[in-house]
């Protein structure tokens, strides 16, 4: 074999790296899927793989009965963002770490997310002003209890108050019907 083969790259088992002046392709924002409560755990594993990663985290207060705390959460729990170019290598590399489920897309393809859209997203947390997501706790839900003296009773969301992240709920005490104001983080979804 001679040394204008190597250099030409025309053996077929030679790997051919890109000269300095071929542009690599732009890395994309892809979304990571992780296991439940995970994300920090994959966020700094996958930085230390030498990939960027955002996380969007926003204050909430916590829900413990002997004390409350500002507590920095995911926003959207249980997934990430992570900024690649996408091949073969780099996609096992993801998969493989601890705490990761999958890369979200569809028909076996990974789906990349705009990067105006991360821009957004990153202007929205850092901007101070309180971000959470949509509530899914509408009118018509069956509701279960949380928090409070009403821990445990299950009742349907009648509205919810505007601006205020508060519910007024239908509870069925003593088979009578009896409405409460709850804050949304003292109940959850029933089933």
């Amino acid at each position: 074999m001679r040394m204008a083969e190597l250099i030409n790259g025309q053996q077929n088992n030679l790997l051919v790296l890109p000269t300095p002046w071929e542009e690599l392709p732009t890395p994309l924002w892809y979304i990571i899927h992780t296991r439940s409560r995970h994300e920090v755990k994959v966020e700094s594993g996958l930085t230390r793989k030498g990939l960027e990663v955002f996380l969007p985290k926003v204050p909430v207060r916590s829900r413990r009965r002997d004390r409350r705390q500002i507590l920095e959460t995911p926003l959207f729990p249980g997934y990430l963002f992570v900024r690649t170019n996408l091949n073969e290598w780099a996609h096992n590399n993801i998969i493989r770490s601890q705490g990761v489920v999958r890369i979200l897309g569809t028909k076996g393809q990974c789906t990349p997310v705009p990067e105006d859209t991360v821009t957004s997203l990153r202007t929205l947390v850092n901007s101070g002003q309180p971000v959470f997501p949509w509530s899914k706790l509408t009118p018509g839900k069956r509701v279960r209890v949380v928090e409070g003296p009403l821990t445990g009773a299950i009742g349907v969301i009648l509205r919810n108050k505007q601006g205020k992240r508060r519910l007024l709920v239908a509870v069925e005490l003593l088979g009578r019907l009896v409405c409460a104001e709850l804050a949304e983080e003292t109940v959850e979804v029933d089933g």
